[in-house]
């Protein structure tokens, strides 16, 4: 169940994401639940140059993001506006 894709790196106002380009729930036939309060999404386990981390795909206008904290940012190397290559599973 494993998906790769490469997107833009974009900037956030709590998190930077990448646009997920398809519906976590369609394609794996999982349900969105609970993450935070307000807000609902989908437990993933993500891996980008080499390093695996754990974090979550959120919608928002009708769009999907896979959301990458400063920490993986910062410990890849990675950049606002970089193009990257992720690869994502539903985590369990």
């Amino acid at each position: 169940m494993k998906k790769s894709f490469t997107g833009e790196l974009l900037s956030g106002h709590k998190q930077n994401a990448l646009e997920v380009p398809f519906d976590p729930a369609e394609e794996w036939h999982i349900q969105a639940q609970a993450l935070w309060p307000g807000r609902r999404g989908f437990r993933v386990k993500a891996h980008v140059r080499g390093h695996a981390f754990e974090s979550s795909i959120v919608p928002r206008q009708k769009r999907f993001y896979l959301l990458i904290d400063r920490e993986v940012v910062e410990s890849t190397g990675l950049f606002v506006g970089e193009q990257i290559r992720v690869t994502i599973e539903p985590a369990r």
